[in-house]
């Protein structure tokens, strides 16, 4: 077991990220891209050493692993071309307007700045994509934040060999020292989040662990955002002229992504709604019983899993469909609306509820039955169901962050439109992403410079713009010179 991180070392980490907050803010965004890069090479150049690591302390296979290593240093990749083609600092410019009514317009010029050190609590479910090398790090690193990642215990060994990887690259290409650090330790966790010089915090977990981290964050005596990806149901809603175009699709489809990565993903579809009568029982049954049984990440997961499937057995009008690799349990849209509470309560691993609905009114009915979800899927033909999805689309936007429509939500693009993001207790904040470039703006706050002198702003809001970086000007976006 690797040994929790000292006071002294921990102090040691906070005043390293502390230190490098200027000189990283002040960083060219093309010569901070080109530090980025280098950590994504270096993590490629690694994986050979970091899979098994990998695979060692999650159980996750080499070939999951590897896509992982990928999506993340192509996330980092994608967040460096985003820095060198300068939008993420989302530059606005109004130049003076004497004539301006009711009142003359003064120069105002607007840019996203750093909020300095970031603290990034690691996920378990993804030892790469969501930790140390994960989303969080790479956009607070876009975002011009040094970042201090505190360690997952479900793999504590990759966790501090890929911080090494990671701190060797950015210190060859150039970085601030105390750029990326690690610290490990529920309770230096705790202490860092309060720690003045943190400004900023990103976690993925549990509700109540993300609930408690997010007080603390909140109630300091200087507050500081906390982002927190907390937990999520993500209903499958299919309408009655999909089951029969395409029934046994939508069945093999739904039990190959709630128990893809043995049900261990943010976005498992935790519960199927189908028109009663649907027929699909024995084949959805057929398909869940010839998934195999697989280790989780590790035994605290195993057991919440555990208690978690006891707890749903028990309850009143839930029944098994199929049980073994993974459990599927049925139910009706009045069940659940009896026991709300009971059956929407999310359990972390391989098993998911088929809701029977008798009608469009109980269909309605159990899509506002929902708290906040990361997605909603809408299956449906478009030639039959238009109205139908017009009438869901409103109900659906507003318990959702991302709405699929004749897709499954395990699998979430890194890309500029994503949003890895919902309405509470899926993620708190609503109005942020954890993937995709945006997810930068968590780290980020906006500063105006009224009528400042040319030599006097910074470089990106200078009237001339050789780097051709794209602003705002007059209310259209172009990379010209502001005109004088």
């Amino acid at each position: 077991m690797t040994p929790d991180t000292t006071p002294a070392e921990l102090e040691q980490a906070l005043s390293d990220a502390a230190e490098a907050a200027k000189p990283l803010a002040a960083s060219e965004p093309a010569v901070r891209a080109g530090w980025i890069r280098a950590v994504a090479d270096a993590l490629d150049a690694a994986a050979d050493e970091l899979v098994p690591i990998a695979m060692r302390e999650s159980s996750l296979p080499e070939a999951r692993l590897r896509g992982e290593v990928a999506r993340s240093s192509g996330q980092l990749r994608l967040f460096a071309d985003a820095l060198a083609e300068g939008s993420l600092l989302d530059i606005i410019i109004d130049t003076a307007d004497p004539q301006a009514k009711p009142v003359p317009r003064p120069d105002l010029r607007r840019v996203l700045v750093p909020l300095g050190p970031v603290l990034v609590f690691a996920a378990s479910n993804f030892p790469f994509a969501f930790s140390v090398c994960g989303g969080d790090t790479a956009s607070a690193l876009a975002a011009g934040c040094p970042v201090v990642v505190k360690a997952h215990p479900g793999h504590p060994e990759l966790s501090v060999r890929t911080a090494e990887v990671m701190i060797e690259a950015l210190r060859a290409a150039g970085a601030p020292a105390g750029t990326l650090g690690l610290i490990q330790g529920y309770d230096v966790g705790v202490t860092a989040l309060k720690d003045p010089r943190i400004t900023a915090a990103g976690f993925t977990g549990s509700v109540p662990a993300g609930k408690a981290l997010h007080e603390i964050a909140v109630t300091r005596p200087e507050p500081i955002p906390f982002y927190g990806e907390l937990g999520s149901l993500n209903p499958v809603f299919v309408t009655q002229a999909a089951v029969h175009a395409r029934g046994d699709e939508l069945a093999t489809g739904y039990v190959g992504s709630f128990t893809l990565g043995v049900g261990q993903f943010c976005t498992k579809p935790g519960l199927l709604f189908l028109p009663a009568g649907h027929g699909l029982e024995e084949k959805l049954a057929e398909a869940t019983g010839q998934v195999a049984q697989a280790p989780m990440l590790n035994d605290r997961i195993a057991s919440g899993f555990s208690s978690g499937l006891d707890r749903l057995r028990k309850v009143d009008g839930l029944r098994v469909i199929s049980d073994g690799g993974a459990t599927l349990l049925s139910t009706t849209v009045a069940e659940l609306l009896e026991r709300r509470e009971e059956i929407l309560e999310e359990c972390f691993g391989p098993v998911s509820i088929v809701v029977e609905y008798s009608s469009i009114e109980e269909l309605t009915a159990a899509v506002e039955a929902f708290e906040g979800n990361l997605t909603a899927t809408l299956h449906g033909e478009e030639s039959v169901d238009t109205e139908l999805a017009r009438t869901l689309l409103p109900k659906l936007t507003e318990r959702a962050g991302r709405v699929l429509w004749n897709g499954w939500p395990t699998g979430v693009a890194v890309s500029w439109a994503q949003h890895h993001g919902g309405p509470f207790p899926s993620t708190v904040g609503s109005i942020h992403t954890s993937v995709g470039v945006t997810a930068a703006r968590r780290f980020q706050r906006p500063v105006a410079y009224q009528d400042l002198p040319d030599t006097v702003l910074p470089e990106v809001l200078r009237n001339a713009n050789p780097a051709g970086i794209p602003r705002r000007i007059n209310g259209t976006v172009t990379t010209t010179d502001v005109p004088q």
